[in-house]
């Protein structure tokens, strides 16, 4: 596949027809991933061009760890594969949208459907806490 081309003129990249992502200076651009059914948000990633261009070739989530410093086959470890339904980019092309089929139990690695299990919640005397309003799908002890 060849390189994504660079584009600096704002009408083709928000009314054009040619993929350009805008990666950051570090060459990455960030993505979400939603359940393609359900709509819930599963979590949020970056991405470079490699991962991308194999996420497009695949057919399956490829991201960038930047805490490893590698390319990331989403669920290469545990089997908890995204398989992609569709790809949607922003209107200036700098953030990414996956649609998915989760495969297993969920994304999280610490064991939930969604990386989004705990909502930030004012206490009473106004600090903010962290409250889990959601259950774990499994045990990451099990798959990792």
């Amino acid at each position: 596949m060849e390189p994504f081309p660079e584009t600096s003129d704002r009408k083709s990249l928000e009314s054009g027809e040619v993929l350009s992502p805008r990666f950051n200076s570090d060459g990455l651009v960030p993505v979400v991933a939603t359940d393609h059914e359900s709509g819930v948000l599963l979590m949020h990633a970056w991405m470079n061009a490699e991962a991308l261009r194999q996420t497009l070739e695949r057919g399956e989530a490829v991201y960038w760890s930047r805490s490893r410093n590698e390319l990331w086959h989403k669920g290469a470890t545990s089997g908890h594969v995204q398989r992609v339904r569709e790809i949607r980019i922003d209107c200036d092309q700098d953030t990414l949208w996956l649609l998915v089929k989760q495969d297993g139990p969920g994304c999280c690695h610490v064991g939930y459907e969604s990386c989004f299990y705990r909502r930030v919640q004012l206490d009473e005397h106004g600090h903010p806490t962290l409250v889990f309003d959601r259950e774990r799908t499994y045990d990451p002890e099990d798959v990792y």
